[in-house]
């Protein structure tokens, strides 16, 4: 069950730490606040990243399990979706934006996570694909404990992110972002083949 725990954690980092919206508010909250708001937006993204963590990998997982036909279409879909994602962060470019809103109360903090959250189709979409095709290849035993290891990795990754840039404020640049990208691009490339190599075995 570890193991489960384990890969569910390995994923959930690659998954979200890519940077998009929700990690340049975070990052130049950090950069820009003092560490009690920073703190608040870190906490606030991590609760919806959950939520549609949480929405996707058992609501597709549970349509899923009552098709097989359906199942191996996402199980195909998703892994050259997830290829296709990972190959996209290796060869992005990314810089901070220096123009990002972070003067707001905490009301429009919560409204704008959820917005750029849950009103985001391709979130909604990637997450579905990716978690969903995930629980279909998954044993029941051990959905439990992979959902558990992406909720630990969502939370961990935007309150390290926020200690990182708080500290370390001064020397965050393009460059860091960039490694970050392509070394979860890679990984999420890995989890795409692994997903594609499920669906061959189950065709076979």
């Amino acid at each position: 069950m570890v193991g489960y725990l384990a890969q569910g954690f390995m994923l959930g980092l690659a998954y979200v730490a890519p940077i998009g919206m929700q990690n340049l508010y975070v990052i130049n909250t950090a950069i820009s606040k003092d560490r009690i708001r920073a703190y608040q937006v870190a906490l606030i993204t991590s609760f919806f990243d959950i939520s549609l963590a949480l929405a996707c990998f058992f609501g597709m997982g549970m349509l899923m399990e009552k098709s097989q036909m359906l199942r191996g279409a996402i199980l195909l879909i998703g892994s050259l979706v997830v290829i296709y994602i990972g190959v996209g962060l290796i060869r992005s470019k990314v810089e901070t934006d220096n123009n990002v809103d972070v003067n707001k109360s905490l009301i429009q903090v919560v409204i704008a996570c959820f917005t750029v959250t849950w009103m985001n189709p391709q979130a909604l979409i990637d997450g579905s694909l990716l978690l969903g095709g995930f629980r279909a290849s998954l044993p029941i035993e051990g959905s439990r404990m992979f959902i558990l290891g992406v909720c630990l990795a969502s939370l961990s990754w935007f309150t390290g992110v926020t200690t990182i840039v708080s500290i370390f404020r001064n020397n965050f640049n393009n460059k860091i972002i960039q490694t970050i990208n392509i070394v979860c691009g890679g990984v999420i490339i890995y989890y795409g083949l692994k997903l594609l190599y499920t669906f061959i075995q189950m065709v076979r």
